[in-house]
């Protein structure tokens, strides 16, 4: 690559309150020359004919005020984390990083490049995971540009007019939307969507958090690298299944859900069965043989597993009818 971005330093014959004040003294002057040669009579000779004086006058002002109109284009106002990229007839001339009023080469092509921090909110997209399975991911991006030689001629974006009317700003928008999808949609594939209750699939894109994050960045750092883009930051913010599956995996997750209360329900039941038999043998109150105690456990298990309140029945006859 035959040039690189470097800063072009302004110095004290760029200040744009000089040229200003110039420009202004080539107005005036140029409107004096107007006033003082209006009359004819001012450039005839004694037997009251035209000298061919008085082509100097209306060269001199032709001449001024193409020079002040040439003069006004090479102002140039740069502010806080905003650029302007020089090119002079197809050369990279440097571009302008500090802040102020200047004045630069009429002839120089002023572009302008925000260096601030814009934020991005990608709209979710169907891809599969690791697993082939359908989902939606969307992400939020933070990006600024860093490099502005690589963003003004390594990529080939829309122009849009900025706020005057010498100046041009690119619209990175679509590159880095189009990037940041193909990046999501490389992670994606790279993760399952959970562990699907299996030990040996280890970082899901639901558990993963910080790494997941890190690694989406590296892959848009990857893809936007070419335009001299620098990722601040880049997060998932949206993760769910496709329409075509939700349904389905959310009677999993359900049936998962049920599964594991259950396993809660009988292990504290089974707690609750062995206590109250040992209660009743060390306080002496009733002697059961084994078949009364599976009887009691039995009616202890369905009357603390059931979904439903058990309804009571007294025994009026003995303990053994």
């Amino acid at each position: 690559m035959e040039y690189k971005e470097f800063n072009k330093q302004m110095t004290s014959g760029n200040n744009g309150f000089l040229h200003l004040f110039l420009n202004l003294a080539l107005l005036v002057f140029f409107i004096w020359i107007v006033i003082r040669f209006a009359k004819f009579d001012c450039m005839t000779d004694a037997e009251g004919e035209v000298t061919p004086w008085i082509l100097l006058p209306i060269v001199s002002g032709f001449v001024l005020l193409f020079t002040y109109i040439l003069h006004l284009a090479g102002f140039i106002t740069v502010q806080p984390n905003e650029s302007r990229v020089l090119t002079f007839f197809g050369k990279y001339s440097g571009t302008v990083k500090q802040n102020g009023f200047f004045w630069v080469n009429p002839f120089y092509s002023k572009q302008k490049l925000s260096l601030r921090a814009k934020n991005m909110d990608v709209e979710p997209i169907k891809v599969n995971d690791k697993n082939g399975n359908p989902i939606m991911i969307g992400l939020v991006l933070v990006w600024k540009i860093s490099d502005t030689y690589k963003a003004c001629f390594e990529v080939d974006s829309d122009f849009k007019v900025a706020e005057n009317a010498i100046s041009t700003s690119k619209n990175f928008d679509p590159f880095v939307r189009v990037q940041s999808d193909a990046a999501l949609r490389k992670l994606a594939g790279l993760y399952a969507y959970d562990n699907m209750d299996r030990e040996d699939v280890g970082v899901t894109l639901r558990s993963g958090g910080e790494e997941v994050n890190e690694r989406l960045e590296d892959e848009l750092r990857k893809h936007l690298e070419i335009a001299g883009i620098e990722v601040v930051e880049a997060r998932i913010n949206y993760l769910a299944y496709a329409a075509e599956i939700a349904s389905v995996m959310l009677r999993r997750q359900q049936a998962d859900a049920i599964i594991s209360a259950r396993e809660k329900i009988v292990e504290g039941a089974v707690s609750m069965v062995d206590l109250a038999l040992k209660k009743l043998s060390a306080d002496k109150i009733v002697e059961l043989d084994e078949e009364r105690k599976a009887a009691m456990v039995s009616n202890l298990l369905v009357v603390l597993c059931a979904d439903e309140s058990a309804s009571p029945v007294i025994n009026t006859g003995t303990l053994y009818q």
